[in-house]
């Protein structure tokens, strides 16, 4: 018979040893993409790749970062999240691909490239993308307060995903064609996936990161199911778009589809994060003077933790004060008392889910000790007095 102390005890392994595996398998699924690339281009077009792939990826991090500023996402799972799109994803889409490039020969009679283009890799590669996030939501889904987190983690796997198929097509380009300048070679496909469409992959997934993050927000369980599949249908149609335009279309075809519907795609999906981190400040912002009148944190800070710009203030008024490590406590004390305060604007929507009691009591020991962390680094909370209000 397993015991309550067994059965802790086991799941204390599997946590532990389920991160390390899965860590091996994607450092394995690199290695053979590595293998692979270096068989068919060389070496040196492998390095050329990884250069020319890296900026355009910081950038796309960097952004996501940004937006993903009220409550930020753990490291390790960004960078698990970046680590599955950039090895398990990629070599899981290659798989299935020459699947549709066969499937794609028997149907058309032809090579079978363009089904496995327009048809094949959109649905495989945004299935690949989309299964890390969906994997997350049932087991972390207190990780999800909302459209953002949706949206974050969705563009960091895109990202991932991005990064290794760059690599490839930039090395398979030098070693067709060099450097080349604006009309070929490395230089033009920079251009081209660097410049104008580094966001391509993130806003495909971005469509299933809108869907799950719609799930995590509502009680409704149909919700829960339609909005993810919704999502993903639009990612995979969004996908399926642009390698249409790409490949079977002219260069007038991609351009049109490039400012007439992804530009305005993007931009619209610019605003909604915007909007949705309106939202997130009004959700912590209304929760502040509950917390306050608990005791929980003080009311002279309720109005510095209300806004980033609050925040950020405080950070560096201490900072220049006191040093980085009372910087350091203080932003933990920052993000502990948002953790807190999305939990219970979702206990009060009753979608925060049957242990919400338990994770409340232990986000509110983390507020504490966060802020006794703060109160522990000499002057970090009596700079706050130093900070200008908004």
């Amino acid at each position: 018979m397993t015991t309550p102390a067994r059965k802790r005890v086991d799941q204390q392994r599997w946590t532990v040893l389920l991160p390390v595996l899965g860590l091996i398998a994607l450092g394995v699924c690199g290695l053979v993409l590595l293998g692979l690339g270096t068989s068919r281009t060389g070496l040196l077009p492998i390095l050329v790749g990884a250069v020319a792939a890296l900026l355009p990826v910081l950038a796309v991090i960097g952004a996501y970062l940004w937006i993903d500023r009220w409550e930020p996402e753990p490291a390790k799972i960004l960078l698990l999240a970046f680590l599955w799109g950039a090895c398990g994803a990629t070599i899981t889409s290659l798989v299935f691909n020459q699947s549709a490039h066969v499937l794609g020969q028997l149907i058309d009679g032809g090579d079978g490239s363009t089904f496995a283009a327009v048809i094949g890799a959109p649905i495989t590669e945004e299935a690949a993308k989309a299964a890390f996030i969906v994997v997350l939501f049932l087991r972390r889904r207190q990780e999800f307060d909302g459209v953002v987190d949706g949206v974050v983690y969705a563009g960091v796997t895109a990202a991932g995903f991005a990064f290794t198929e760059n690599i490839w097509y930039f090395a398979r380009v030098f070693s067709d064609s060099g450097f080349g300048d604006l009309s070929s070679g490395v230089i033009a496909l920079f251009v081209l996936r660097g410049v104008l469409s580094p966001f391509a992959h993130p806003l495909f997934t971005s469509m299933t990161g809108i869907g799950i993050g719609i799930a995590a927000m509502t009680a409704s369980r149909k919700v829960r199911v339609v909005a993810p599949l919704l999502g993903y249908l639009g990612a995979a149609g969004l996908h399926s778009l642009w390698n249409f335009s790409t490949t079977v279309g002219t260069g007038s075809t991609f351009i049109n589809l490039y400012f007439l519907i992804m530009v305005p795609i993007f931009a619209g999906m610019v605003l909604m994060v915007v909007w949705q981190r309106r939202r997130e400040q009004r959700i912590v912002a209304g929760q502040l003077p509950t917390m306050a009148a608990n005791k929980w944190i003080a009311s002279s800070e309720v109005t510095l933790l209300a806004s980033l710009q609050g925040r950020s203030r405080w950070r560096r008024t201490v900072k220049r004060k006191v040093g980085d490590q009372a910087a350091k406590a203080v932003a933990g004390y920052q993000v502990a008392a948002t953790e807190l305060a999305f939990l219970r604007h979702r206990m009060a929507n009753g979608t925060a889910g049957h242990d919400a009691e338990e994770r409340h009591a232990k986000l509110l020991a983390a507020l504490v000790a966060a802020r006794q962390a703060a109160v522990d680094a000499p002057g970090a909370l009596k700079a706050a007095g130093g900070v200008r209000r908004s």
